[in-house]
């Protein structure tokens, strides 16, 4: 193992955030050599991938499920330089039922490639010529991904990277680079197909944090490809907060400390240069700074400017403040018997709705169920979680609080009433969070969720980089490339510890 050092003492990296993607760069530096500090306010690691308990039920705070853990996939990746055993997971099959406004039947996403074709030529006929280009997209896509190239660029060792990853094959994409899934639709002329726009309009919020008219072809193409063999949606034996859980045991076996109720307030910049930060423990209200050869900001691009402050740098500030709106999430989570859950229900569903409902952006919902004896619930119990995409500003803004969450959370009842068993004997606990509470809980500005929409201007190559243009400052998480998902953070971790150590190893 190469040990880092200054003179007789380690390099000390100091990581701000402990979401996964706080969580994997922090235990990959300490299994590295270096000193890793990691900080967060919050009282269980985990961000929004982790998980609260009431009345016996383990309910997941937002993400649901995981990529990424198939053979040579990014989590396999990672736990396997780690050393710590892959959680226990069943892939989700199909990874989601989409329940179109007014249909019975679902559009089912299948993990059979085959059988996945066989139903979206079912469902949406003519359709094939672009699922076929979105097929070919994923795979150059999916193999120059997996050279770990550095998107985007900011000096010659990212370039480097970046070129090392190219081949022949990753040349289909670049004709497409400034296309988005509604540019693809009417080239093949299904720019009418209301039914199949729905549909994408629907799976890619998921992802990319807007519809089918704006998001980037590219992203489209993994987005809706991943949950397809060799690769595949997974849900998590236990919880969520198992992957948290896995990645501290790393860090803490290779000497990296974590300390939970411990907010940072402020980066401390000198000369260009991040060289501290100041600490707040939650508990006691003591503050201090801490100096950092390095410092990695787990944290939504709008965090960082605040921590930054002043030393935030113009141009970086003026780009943040341009970003369109992000969105909020308002989440319901359910206690229930298990005679409300239908027979053979899948673990993921979507439902669109017609009319104009108070379920926020969309009308829709985005719904998980636990599995009987994967640890959420106890037997004969299930979980429900049905999330919603809402603007946050209505919750900041609203005077009326508690009525509206109030009424948020009946109407999301009474949506899933049509489809689950609900009623005031089968429910157990009903617990809701909104935009505020996410703030609350994860720090996150304004409780915005997903990181920053991938439209062609802030997706891939023209997105925020995990290189700030602060010295010895890096950014992880879902505001940089690949975005959103404990894989796509995931990701973004591995870049920055590979750019720390080429940084290093030029000091």
């Amino acid at each position: 193992m190469t040990s880092h050092r200054v003179g007789n003492n380690k390099f000390r990296a100091i990581v701000i955030g402990a979401g996964i993607g706080g969580l994997t760069a922090g235990a990959l530096l300490a299994q590295r050599g270096y000193s890793v500090l990691i900080l967060d306010q919050a009282l269980v690691p985990g961000g929004c991938a982790s998980t609260f308990k009431r009345k016996g039920f383990t309910f997941d705070v937002g993400a649901t499920q995981v990529a990424g853990l198939e053979s040579g996939g990014i989590h396999h990746q990672i736990f396997s330089e780690l050393g710590i055993e892959l959680p226990q997971a069943t892939p989700c099959d199909p990874a989601c039922a989409v329940y179109l406004p007014g249909e019975k039947t679902p559009v089912n996403v299948w993990r059979d490639p085959q059988k996945w074709q066989q139903e979206r030529q079912r469902q949406f006929p003519g359709s094939e010529p672009f699922w076929q280009l979105i097929a070919a997209l994923f795979k150059a896509s999916w193999e120059f991904q997996g050279r770990n190239p550095v998107l985007p660029p900011r000096n010659f060792w990212d370039l480097s990277q970046l070129i090392q990853a190219v081949r022949p094959g990753t040349l289909i994409t670049v004709p497409y680079t400034l296309f988005t899934v509604g540019d693809a639709l009417r080239a093949y002329g299904l720019e009418n197909d209301r039914r199949l726009r729905t549909f994408l309009d629907l799976q890619l919020k998921l992802y990319s944090q807007v519809n089918a008219e704006e998001t980037a072809l590219l992203y489209a193409a993994t987005a809706l490809s991943v949950s397809q063999e060799p690769q595949g949606l997974f849900h998590l034996q236990g919880s969520m907060q198992v992957l948290s859980d896995r990645l501290v045991e790393a860090l803490e076996r290779d000497g990296g400390k974590l300390l939970m109720r411990h907010s940072v307030e402020k980066i401390v910049v000198k000369h260009g240069k991040a060289t501290a930060v100041v600490i707040r423990d939650r508990k006691t209200g003591e503050v201090w700074t801490e100096p950092a050869d390095c410092i990695v900001a787990n944290v939504t691009v709008q965090n960082l400017v605040q921590l930054l402050g002043e030393r935030s740098p113009r141009g970086y500030q003026k780009r943040v403040q341009k970003l369109p709106p992000a969105s909020g999430a308002f989440v319901v989570y359910l206690g229930v018997d298990e005679s409300a859950i239908p027979l053979e229900c899948p673990p993921h569903l979507q439902f669109m709705y017609d009319g104009n409902g108070p379920l926020g952006e969309n009308n829709s919902l985005f719904v998980s169920v636990s599995r009987p004896g994967d640890g959420r619930a106890p037997t004969g119990k299930s979980t429900i979680i049905a999330s919603s995409f809402v603007d946050p500003q209505t919750w900041w803004h609203t005077e009326d609080y508690q009525g509206l969450k109030k009424k948020y959370t009946e109407d999301a009842i009474a949506r899933l009433a049509q489809f689950f068993y609900l009623k005031p004997e089968t429910i157990i606990h009903v617990e809701s969070a909104t935009p505020r509470t996410f703030a609350r809980f994860t720090a996150r500005e304004q409780g915005i969720v997903g990181g920053i929409g991938q439209r062609i201007p802030t997706f891939g190559p023209f997105g925020f980089a995990n290189r700030t243009p602060i010295k010895h400052l890096w950014l992880v998480g879902d505001s940089t490339h690949p975005g959103e998902g404990t894989a796509g953070v995931s990701y973004s971790a591995l870049t920055v510890v590979k750019q720390i150590e080429a940084e290093f190893k030029k000091s």
